[in-house]
């Protein structure tokens, strides 16, 4: 199956809260996704293994992806080896994305660092004709665009998820063990609070403000972005 996106996270939500709002656009224009996990979540506070993984497919129904795939790499110990980095090649010469999502290079949490690291290398490696991996052939993505998490940056530019707003904001909320929930009797985190989904509706509107539009995820790339026509800023 060759999909025209594939993005990758650290643990189910973070896609969904960092560039759900994308996917759900790619979706909704005809554009087939696909979504990477990198773990479980299991060493998360609230939730377990099982849970997380049922609240990873309905978000991903939600959205619209073709596939969501989970790496099985442990929480808290994406580490940056070889074999984490095939396991990157891997599925991305699978499906031949044209474009990537990843977390950007600097965060608060480590795994989202390492998994940073693992598929911009892995982007360039899955291009290497003599590297053998599998059944699979040699496949380079034409783009790897990084989203925001918990530390900010200036961006490289945004996208409109004005028309995508309430399917992003349903897919968050499918993760119910992780966001606020006055029912749970898990410990509160900081995600937990009510606060924290505020805060991430906010920044949607911040940025939707900077770029002109109602709302808007950020997005960073280290090369050039050019502009094939003017039919979406006119």
């Amino acid at each position: 199956m060759k999909l025209f996106a594939l993005a990758f996270g650290a643990h189910p939500d973070d896609i969904e809260m960092s560039c759900g709002g994308t996917l759900s656009m790619l979706h909704r224009n005809g554009k087939p996704f696909g979504m990477v996990d990198f773990t479980r979540g299991e060493m998360g506070t609230r939730g377990n293994a099982a849970i997380r993984a049922r609240e990873a497919k309905e978000a991903a129904r939600i959205l619209g992806a073709e596939v969501r795939v989970n790496l099985g790499i442990s929480d808290s110990h994406i580490e940056l080896n070889r074999a984490n980095l095939i396991k990157v090649v891997e599925v991305i010469r699978k499906y031949q994305p044209e474009i990537v999502f990843a977390p950007y290079r600097e965060e608060r949490h480590p795994d989202h660092v390492h998994a940073h690291q693992l598929v911009s290398d892995a982007v360039f490696y899955s291009g290497l004709r003599k590297l053998k991996v599998g059944k699979f052939q040699a496949y380079r993505p034409k783009h790897a665009y990084y989203y925001m998490q918990h530390r900010t940056f200036e961006p490289s530019f945004y996208i409109d998820i004005s028309h995508d707003y309430d399917t992003k904001v349903a897919s968050i909320q499918a993760h119910k063990s992780q966001f606020f929930n006055p029912s749970s009797k898990d410990p509160q985190t900081m995600l937990s609070t009510p606060e924290f989904m505020e805060y991430l509706l906010g920044r949607m509107r911040y940025h939707g403000r900077v770029a002109g539009v109602r709302y808007a995820e950020p997005f960073w790339t280290p090369e050039p972005v050019a502009i094939m026509n003017f039919d979406s800023i006119v």
